[in-house]
Parts: structure tokens; sequence; C-alpha cells
């Protein structure tokens, strides 16, 4: 799968009012196909740091599109296992050091397509191992997660960790408790959580604290309240949604914004049809895919992104999805 951008670009805020903007489930579906045909392209090179995590991205839009045949099953299995390395974990592409995004992306690709028993393939050590890398990126004193063997710590690794062990039912094999209370002191006063303790409370890091501690079960932590106050600021004039104040529209937090609403119950707090016209508009119309807001090139994260706001926002031609 290509991370490659464009060529065509999301249409422009203005072309058509957002209830004239049809979605196009075929033209994302094309796209999202073409993407490894793209091979001879420089950037296809320059982005193989981020395959595994691609790949993730374009099944999971083909799932929610009602599409999941479209990526070839074994294919995917194969490119997947190609990645793991003898720690247990995975990298990017084949031959890349592992890391804790591209070993969390590598679950949850398997479970999707309900291939997790393909870890017990050629004596790779099942779960067992994959989960075995994982809980020894845990800080047993702080309870935060690094990303990998080098040390950098951020709550991303530590959402990622809760998420791919539980869908391996493995848990058990980290401190969950000291994991919560890393993620209390990532909360700031307006409710919301940064990337580590004291930090700038930012929309993406709230997700991965918040679907931490729905994973986690204690919910009842969060001030939902003050939390949901300060998510629902993140939506401006035009509809869309930003990640921290001052900054401009993103499509993708169509999801890091409205998933950690879902999850706090507070998801009637934003203008339903204001983000859904928003979300359309981002749309390339004749080729397929979404960009980050009108004007600019599709690539497939904002186009997994946006597709699965769209599911939290139960839009009729998607799939719903969990929010953690």
């Amino acid at each position: 799968m290509a991370l490659v951008s464009g060529p065509g670009r999301g249409g422009s805020l203005g072309q058509q009012t957002p209830g004239a903007v049809p979605f196009v489930v075929d033209k994302h579906v094309n796209y999202i196909k073409s993407l490894d045909t793209r091979r001879d392209e420089l950037e296809y090179w320059h982005t193989e740091h981020l395959r595994l995590n691609g790949v993730y991205w374009g099944l999971t839009a083909l799932h929610l599109l009602g599409h999941p045949e479209t990526l070839p099953r074994e294919e995917t299995v194969d490119f997947v296992l190609s990645c793991q390395n003898r720690d247990g974990g995975f990298g990017a592409a084949p031959g890349h050091d592992s890391h804790m995004l591209y070993t969390v992306s590598a679950v949850q690709i398997l479970v999707t397509i309900d291939a997790l028993d393909c870890l017990s393939r050629h004596g790779r050590g099942g779960v067992e191992a994959v989960a075995k890398y994982i809980a020894k990126l845990q800080n047993t004193e702080t309870g935060a997660f690094d990303g990998d063997e080098w040390g950098e710590s951020d709550t991303r690794f530590l959402y990622g960790a809760l998420n791919a062990l539980s869908l391996m039912r493995k848990l058990n094999t980290v401190n969950v408790e000291r994991a919560v209370a890393h993620v209390q002191l990532c909360m700031n006063f307006d409710g919301a959580y940064g990337v580590s303790p004291d930090a700038e409370s930012h929309s993406g890091q709230v997700f991965a604290c918040v679907a931490a501690l729905s994973i986690a079960g204690r919910l009842d932590l969060v001030n939902r309240d003050r939390l949901g106050s300060w998510l629902s600021e993140r939506q401006l004039p035009n509809g869309g949604l930003n990640g921290r104040p001052e900054k401009l529209e993103d499509v993708c937090y169509s999801w890091w914004v409205l998933s950690s609403l879902a999850m706090i119950e507070r998801l009637h707090w934003v203008d339903r049809e204001k983000l859904i016209g928003f979300i359309l508009q981002c749309q390339d119309l004749e080729m397929g895919g979404l960009a980050d807001r009108p004007g600019n090139m599709v690539d497939v994260f904002h186009t997994h992104f946006a597709i699965a706001g769209l599911g939290l926002l139960r839009h009729s031609q998607v799939q719903e999805i969990d929010p953690r």
C-alpha cells in the first residue's frame, strides 16, 4: 500500500453546497486499490517507513465502505508476516526495525481479516511473542511505554500497547494499573491530554489517552464535561475540526475528536451536519480519495480517517465503527 499523495485534490469549498456533494464510494474503493500500482514514483519509496500503517489505513477504509474483499487476503497476510522481526515486533516494511506503532498496525490488520493464528507460522511464536515484545517496552516504574528500544515515550505508544494486547487477549502481560496512573498524569487543567505529563493538550493525544482508559475500564477517571467542552471547541465555522486551539481544520480530526466524544458520550456536542458537509467537500469526486482539507492533494491517511469519522457520524454509506 503506497502513501503517495494525489494525483487528485479535494474539492474546493464553495464549488457546491455541502448538501449537494455525493459520497462517491466506488471512487474511493478504486483509489485505494490503485495505490500499490504506483511503485515507480519516488514518493512510494520515500514513504516506505509508513508502509505497514498504510495497509491498515487502506484495509480499514475498505471494510468501512463495505468492500472487505478488495485486498487479497493471503497477500496481505504474507506482507504483514514479512515485516515481523526476531524480537516478535514488526517494522514498517521488511528489513525495518521493530516499533510499537507498526506492531499495533500488524495486529489490527490480522484481527480485521481473521488471521491472528498466522502468527504461529514457521516458529514465529504466536501472539505470545508479540505480547512479550510489547510488554518489554513498558517502564515498570512509571507505567509509560516506549515506542522502541531507543526509549522515546509517548501516550500514543501506551494506547497502542493496550489496544494490541486487548485484541490478542494478553492485557495480563503488562501493568495496566500503572499505565492508567501515567495517563492520569498527562491530563491538563482543561480536561484534555498531552503526549506526556505537563505537555500541551492535543486531540490526537486525547484519543490515545481516553481510548486507553476505555480499554482499561477506567473512563470514570475522565472529566467528561470539561473534556467534552474542549473537544467541541475544536469545530470551526466551516464545520471542520482542528487538533488544538488556533490551528487549521484537518479532516483526520473527524476521527480523533469524534471518537473521544463518542467514548465520553458527548458526540452530540458538535454540529453533525456541518461536519459531514466539510468531510464530503474534502473528496476528489473524479478519482477518489480525501484530502486534509478542500484544495489539497488526497492521500490514504486522510481518506481512512475521514471515512472513519463518517462511520462515527452514522453516515448511511459507511459501516459503524468502534471508537476505540
